[in-house]
């Protein structure tokens, strides 16, 4: 499949206008090409242009409100509370993390519970973002099913991804972002797409046979990561985004949707920890040396180390024709 080089200034303003040609006011549609752009800009292609034609769906459908303007409630100083107002999560990001920035900051601790969003993208630009407050960030959210639980082979748990974010003095935080299935479905999309097979273990087929096809793994289901261990995690997140915001859990989030080919609705649980407050006076110079010792074992990256270095690269990606053509279908 043939690729075209665009810089990342124009990804912005290609997403940019699309949004607004879309129906998006100005504050969503720059919230979101944000959020595009930083992914293309990392690396990760499978949350980046490639969500385009989802959110676009979205729209088109008028499940997703696009010119959503979100509200906060602050139920006690640690606990907030924001309603997106059917819009797309990367509002809510912008409107609400930095008040849970400061909430964290004053407290030592605060969480943030999203409901009534649409989370289609990665979720290290959250709790990156916390890290780079000096807090240590968590993040997770629930979709719709696609996952079978452990001895199971029907789907009942989305990808549910969990993030992590720790931050460092003068260098880029230690981040983590990843499905608890074995593979988020984006990118099992983007094999299919370009031809590629899948490691074993992936997933099943629609028959419920294992599978190292990713047209007949989108056909069947995913399987989550480690067996019944990555099942375990996936049910702590069904339970975070949705048991503890009051928002949809995923089997509910399929059953609510139009299926129109972007996110459902749903909730993201958020959380910062401040560690000056809640850690020793040297816990910057602690975690160092450990990060030191641990990055001195051969082989051993930091998570998010990849995905850094692509952000300090130049200016230009290498994006699949096939779909900048796509998104430019939408001006």
């Amino acid at each position: 499949m043939a690729n075209s080089i665009v810089t990342l200034d124009e990804i912005k303003k290609l997403v940019t206008d699309v949004f607004l040609k879309q129906g998006c006011n100005k504050k969503n549609a720059n919230a979101l090409a944000n959020t595009i752009t930083k992914a293309e800009e990392d690396g990760s292609s499978s949350h980046g242009l490639f969500r385009v034609p989802g959110y676009v769906a979205s729209l088109k459908s008028g499940k997703v409100n696009g010119n959503a303007s979100p509200k906060l409630e602050k139920i006690t100083p640690v606990i907030l509370k924001c309603d997106a107002d059917n819009g797309f999560a990367s509002t809510a990001h912008e409107f609400s993390l930095p008040k849970l920035v400061d909430a964290a900051k004053t407290n030592g601790v605060a969480v943030l519970s999203i409901k009534g969003c649409y989370h289609f993208a990665a979720l290290w630009p959250e709790t990156e973002y916390l890290a780079q407050q000096n807090l240590v960030g968590f993040a997770c959210t629930a979709f719709k099913p696609s996952v079978a639980p452990a001895g199971a082979k029907e789907a009942f748990f989305g990808t549910n991804p969990i993030s992590m974010a720790w931050p460092r003095n003068g260098q880029d935080p230690v981040v983590f972002d990843m499905a608890t299935a074995t593979m988020a479905k984006g990118e099992v999309m983007i094999a299919a797409r370009d031809g590629h097979p899948l490691p074993d273990g992936v997933g099943l087929d629609e028959n419920g046979k294992p599978s190292n096809d990713p047209t007949e793994i989108l056909k069947g289901v995913l399987l989550p990561f480690g067996g019944y261990k990555g099942s375990a995690i996936s049910l702590m997140v069904e339970l975070f985004s949705a048991g503890l915001t009051g928002d949809v859990f995923s089997y509910e989030a399929q059953e609510n949707d139009n299926n129109d080919g972007g996110p459902p609705s749903g909730g993201e649980f958020i959380m910062a920890l401040n560690p000056e407050i809640i850690s020793n006076p040297n816990w910057e110079e602690h975690c160092t040396n450990f990060f030191q010792k641990l990055t001195s074992i051969d082989g051993v990256r930091l998570p998010g180390s990849r995905r850094h270095k692509n952000r300090s690269g130049d200016n230009y990606r290498s994006i699949n024709e096939e779909l900048l053509l796509k998104v430019r279908s939408y001006l």
